[in-house]
């Protein structure tokens, strides 16, 4: 009710439908001036708290998704249910084509933890997650609005499980990237920082936490909160270098990614210093021919010539580096 941050074990909340607050003094407070009387029933008929507010935001979800896809899907049946006359629309945010792959999103949700629920008794190899995003016809990953909805589904199927299980976890992260993937960049920054913060409460291993971390980077950077996302790409960077080496492919990228932010806020100097640094490892390890290593110079030729402290020799420079950067690159890419 005040916007203040609530840790995940906290002992107040709301008897009847275990809505979680920071204190007493803002339960009392909500209960009685902040509406939450008025819709406690509802909440806790729901589920309780979670349960409702991600029922109704896949309901949200379905129904933008199924707007946007209406055009496509007149006169069409369920390839699941064969339904082509259900009250809920279809869909089809895949890489199908004709008359192939239109879909309830209920039905998508219905299939996938059915089939996650059947390998995880049979104890497979392949836990069937990918049924929670990919489509099973062709195969192709969902994408945009339907991407959006199913996630949300699969969060509503198991955000009740204990917090440590695979399962939640799995559809948390799931959530986040599919709101970045549809542009809800403040909504998947909010899924995407209580990620972080369960993994690093739960003692998760330092290759998914970098990975989380390098995630958030991103949506920080979207939001315009450059320099959270700037020191965020710089721990990631910190942590390639302590958990994969300097030569490592992933550290090369995050080096790429740090450099990027640092030229973005205009830090020209510390830009070219680690450029300088990382483009000799990228051509060892990756080759002159890579586009990780066009990238690189690209920004340290940016980070010379827009320096306002640039010399004629770093003008120089940049002008080289860019020209021989263009013959490369239409020589490995192809022209425009």
């Amino acid at each position: 009710a005040c916007a203040k941050p609530i840790e995940h074990d906290a002992s107040s909340r709301c008897v009847a439908c275990e809505t979680r607050y920071c204190s007493d003094r803002c339960l009392r407070y909500h209960a009685h001036r902040g509406g939450h009387d008025d819709e406690c029933a509802e909440i806790a008929s729901g589920g309780g708290a979670e349960q409702h507010h991600a029922g109704k935001k896949y309901e949200e979800a379905v129904s933008d998704a199924v707007e946007e896809c209406a055009e496509d899907t007149e006169g069409q049946t369920c390839f699941i249910c064969m339904d082509g006359d259900a009250e809920e629309g279809l869909v089809r945010g895949c890489s199908c084509r004709g008359a192939s792959g239109f879909v309830h999103v209920s039905c998508l949700a219905r299939q996938a933890k059915i089939l996650v629920e059947e390998a995880d008794e049979r104890d497979l190899d392949d836990n069937q997650w990918h049924r929670w995003y990919k489509c099973s016809l062709c195969e192709q990953q969902y994408h945009g609005v339907v991407r959006s909805a199913l996630s949300w589904a699969c969060w509503k199927t198991y955000l009740g499980r204990p917090e440590a299980d695979w399962a939640r976890t799995c559809a948390m992260t799931q959530l986040g990237n599919a709101l970045h993937d549809a542009k809800h960049y403040e909504e998947a920054l909010s899924v995407k920082e209580a990620v972080l913060s369960m993994q690093q409460r739960l003692g998760a291993s330092e290759k998914n936490v970098l990975i989380t971390q390098g995630n958030l980077a991103c949506t920080y950077e979207l939001v315009g909160r450059l320099e959270e996302a700037l020191s965020m790409e710089r721990d990631v960077y910190s942590g390639r270098l302590r958990l994969n080496g300097e030569e490592h492919i992933h550290t090369l990228m995050a080096a790429n990614n740090y450099a990027n932010g640092l030229l973005t806020l205009q830090r020209y100097a510390e830009a070219k210093a680690l450029m300088r640094k990382t483009i000799p490892l990228a051509r060892r390890v990756l080759g002159e021919s890579d586009t990780l290593n066009f990238k690189m110079r690209k920004i340290c030729a940016t980070a010379l010539y827009e320096d306002p402290a640039a010399t004629r020799g770093d003008l120089r420079e940049a002008t080289t580096t860019l020209e021989d950067l263009e013959r490369t690159t239409r020589r490995v890419l192809g022209g425009a």
